[in-house]
């Protein structure tokens, strides 16, 4: 709030210095904009009286006032609203890595309730639910006409209960229902894998411990790989990432640059604008990187995609990302509840602000829908006929005895790296086919940062970088 308070001061004071020919036409202007609001203020406190004393049932006190300031709040965007005491101690407890639910985060668009993505391992995720699902419908009792908070409430309940919900889905002729046991949801920031010689780094939030656990992984994957001359690069999976924490996304965007700009926020007054760069280190140490991004991938994930592709420090891949360009601050208002308020875009380092736009791939790669033929069982695994179709299968070949038994292992693993990524296809295609790219700029002897000089992104934003006073939201 002193952050605040210090700019309007500085206001008040250049005031001062205008002469006072022009003072009092000011003055007078600032009388009756005040007059006017002092008018609106009376028409909000006859119509709380007016309810108070008519509506048909005796309505709380404490419940039309924050009923009215969240209607102020959620009218100015799909991000702001009035967090009363136990939606502001679920925000806490989110960021913070545990907590009850069904694994999912939603937005709401023209009145209904859109799923941006499901969290990984979670109720949600394994039950089916996807990244533009709309929910109609939670156990029969539709969702059109409340308020995200009261859509979210209704899908609240205690762990181990059972919760329907009706999935509109585009590509589906019918509305369908699915059936979700609500569960303690555990959240596993930072999962890694090794694909060959490439590490994959699944971070599926940004809360309190994402960088932290993002270091410690990525560590422990370059030992098991070998060390990190065995790497060919770096896979950051950020699909279904609905965001989080501002200082989050800034501190793992640093973790892959040595220099420049990362992210930088624009408020409606100039001198609140920031900007934060980032600082010599780069955990992946020039390796080629990749990141992998969808329809999914919101918020704190579009920060670190927008400067990692800015800097051309990776290659993205995979779809379109969400568009959520804006931040939200959380301001305390009572000892035990607050307002989350939309007080600043964010730029990208190339100075784009990818608000409602998202930010497109360089490599636009969808994850195709496998199709079942006809009186195929959808789980059944299949399997790919071994009709010989090589020289090596010819009846009366002739042998290769040019090379030796080292020769013929390497190609025999090399062969066998192959295959792995073959079959990864049909896992998840993006994930291979971002595997593909990184060997591909493995075999170019790509290093990070090798660009021209008259290529780098420009600076923009103005303002020096200060502590993080808010997050992004979700």
């Amino acid at each position: 709030m002193k952050h605040y308070l210090i700019a309007g001061l500085g206001g008040v004071l250049a005031g001062a210095l205008f002469t006072t020919q022009i003072a009092g036409p000011l003055v007078a202007q600032e009388a009756d904009k005040n007059s006017s609001i002092y008018e609106q203020l009376e028409l909000f406190g006859n119509v709380f009286e007016r309810v108070r004393a008519d509506y048909v049932e005796a309505p709380g006190d404490k419940e039309l006032i924050e009923a009215a300031i969240n209607g102020m709040l959620t009218s100015l965007d799909p991000h702001s609203s009035f967090l009363s005491a136990n939606d502001y101690e679920d925000m806490q407890t989110q960021t913070r890595g545990s907590f009850g639910g069904l694994g999912i985060e939603v937005s709401q668009e023209d009145g209904l309730v859109k799923v941006v993505s499901p969290i990984d391992d979670t109720p949600a995720a394994e039950a089916g639910v996807k990244s533009g699902d709309f929910i109609t419908h939670v156990d029969g009792e539709s969702l059109m006409g409340l308020n995200l908070d009261e859509a979210v409430d209704m899908m609240r309940g205690p762990v181990g209960s059972e919760i329907t919900i009706t999935i509109l889905r585009e590509g589906e002729n019918e509305p369908f229902d699915i059936s979700i046991t609500r569960d303690t949801i555990k959240l596993t920031v930072v999962k890694t894998r090794i694909e060959g010689h490439a590490i994959v780094l699944r971070i599926s939030t940004f809360n309190d411990e994402t960088y932290d656990t993002l270091k410690v992984e990525l560590e422990k994957a370059v030992e098991e790989a070998g060390g990190i001359d065995q790497v060919t690069g770096f896979v950051l999976d950020l699909r279904n990432n609905p965001g989080g924490l501002l200082n989050q996304a800034i501190s793992v965007s640093d973790a892959f640059l040595d220099a420049g700009e990362i992210v930088s926020t624009r408020g409606r007054k100039p001198e609140e604008s920031e900007r934060w760069n980032a600082e010599e280190g780069d955990l992946a140490e020039d390796k080629p990187m990749v990141v992998l991004i969808n329809g999914g991938s919101a918020s704190a994930s579009e920060i670190v995609t927008g400067a990692l592709k800015d800097h051309r420090r990776a290659i993205v891949v995979g779809e379109k990302s969400f568009g959520k360009g804006s931040v939200q601050t959380v301001m305390p208002v009572t000892s035990d509840s607050a307002i989350r308020l939309t007080t600043a875009l964010y730029y990208t380092p190339s100075g784009r602000s990818i608000q409602s736009l998202g930010i497109q791939p360089d490599i636009i790669v969808a994850q195709p829908q496998r199709p079942i033929d006809e009186g195929e069982d959808e789980d059944e695994p299949r399997t790919q006929s071994n009709f010989g179709r090589s020289e090596a299968d010819l009846r009366g070949a002739l042998n290769n005895d040019s090379i030796s038994e080292e020769e013929r292992k390497q190609i025999e693993e090399e062969a066998a790296e192959v295959e792995a990524t073959a079959k990864l296809r049909e896992e998840d295609y993006q994930l291979a086919y971002a595997v593909d790219v990184l060997k591909g700029l493995a075999a170019v002897n790509f290093t990070a940062g090798q660009v021209s000089s008259d290529s780098t992104p420009a600076a923009t934003g103005e303002g020096a970088a200060g502590p993080d006073e808010g997050a992004a939201s979700e």
